[in-house]
């Protein structure tokens, strides 16, 4: 998107010819972006390490105008509740870019054995095909022989090194901008392992899934009006909740004093909720049904084969799987980042503990 001062009198893209427009160098369509918008108008490029230093070279009227990605504009305005006042978009395009991942050989894997998935999520609208912070992310160790699986949640907010970048370290939830390639290599060198499989969700995701199961038995441990949907109430103790009010309770966070870490154990809830329900022969016999239904809300690097294998032989063995679940904590902070740069956000500071904690029970799940 195309967007300049919400004082500028331009109104068009055309207007921007053969003026100043700034772009991101850190933005993994930053090449794209600027051979797409010279077949419109004739640019003249300046080019930035970050986004602070971006949208304030637009403030002090350095450049005309800035083209920045959907996502770095949601970014933007989680942590400036006054930048939509600031801009105006002018014009919209889309570049299409072939994700890594999907473009380096991703040979199936043997279900039957253990491996570890890498749960991404977004409180993003966009489709989950595009790039997008990753809020939700979860590693899910799978244990077909043991029959456990063992949730690891890791808090959005976490300040790491994303891999392949210098300098200074992010949020993790920032590393979802990049493509979900740069979420997995991050949380990969985070806890030492190495994720076999991913899949992506998105709100449909959640609502289509459990409401394809009839919905879930949820327990909240607090009475509270969801944030981010009115129309669901919880009160304290175990409830049936339909898709939407589910995907509420995984999203709540305001209403807890512990925030993003109570946030990340209602996730793990309705996961284990999930896959319980999924182990029911009354859906197991359903589970086609279920993939194809909700084929379009999900991206995952998981082959048909291997998911209906999981599902047939792992879930369908009538044998109730133990789902154990494990958070990695740290202390809150106001940190500069890699994508902001110097503009310092609230970030949490890991405790290297829960690190090694972590990275012991994933081997113990592994190989138990």
């Amino acid at each position: 998107q195309v967007s300049v001062p919400n004082t500028s009198p331009i109104q068009k893209i055309k207007e921007l010819n053969n003026k100043k427009i700034g772009f991101l160098e850190i933005d993994s369509s930053y090449q794209d972006s600027i051979d797409k918008l010279k077949k419109t108008i004739n640019i003249e490029g300046n080019h930035y390490n970050s986004l602070d230093n971006l949208m304030n070279s637009l403030y002090k009227n350095e450049v005309d105008a800035v083209s920045i990605d959907k996502s770095y504009m949601e970014t933007l305005m989680e942590h400036d509740k006054n930048f939509i006042s600031k801009v105006k978009i002018i014009y919209s395009y889309k570049v299409y870019i072939k994700s890594v991942t999907n473009s380096i050989e991703n040979p199936d894997i043997d279900t039957s054995n253990s491996f570890i998935l890498y749960i991404s999520g977004s409180d993003s609208r966009s489709t989950v095909r595009a790039v997008a912070r990753s809020d939700v992310n979860i590693i899910a160790v799978v244990n077909p022989h043991t029959h456990k699986i063992l949730l690891v949640h890791i808090p959005r907010d976490y300040y790491v090194h994303l891999r392949g970048t210098s300098g200074i370290n992010d949020k993790l939830t920032h590393a979802g901008v990049y493509g979900i390639e740069k979420s997995i290599g991050t949380i990969e060198d985070l806890l030492s392992i190495h994720i076999d499989k991913y899949v992506k969700v998105s709100f449909a995701t959640v609502i289509q899934s459990v409401d394809l199961l009839d919905g879930l038995d949820i327990y909240s441990d607090k009475s509270f009006t969801a944030w981010t949907n009115k129309s669901c109430h919880f009160v304290t103790g175990t409830q049936h909740v339909d898709g939407k009010c589910a995907l509420a309770f995984a999203r709540e966070r305001r209403t807890y004093d512990t925030g993003d870490r109570h946030r990340g154990e209602n996730q793990e809830q309705v996961i284990s909720l999930l896959v319980n329900k999924l182990s029911n022969p009354k859906y197991l016999i359903r589970y086609n049904d279920i993939l194809s239904a909700t084929s379009g809300s999900f991206e995952t690097s998981m082959s048909y084969d291997e998911m209906t294998t999981l599902i047939r032989n792992g879930l369908g063995t009538n044998i109730k799987w133990t789902i154990d679940s494990y958070n990695l904590d740290g202390t809150a902070a106001m940190m500069p980042t890699y994508s902001m740069g110097s503009q310092r956000l609230y970030v949490m500071l890991p405790n290297q503990n829960t690190i090694d904690t972590a990275k012991v029970k994933i081997n113990e799940y592994l190989n138990g």
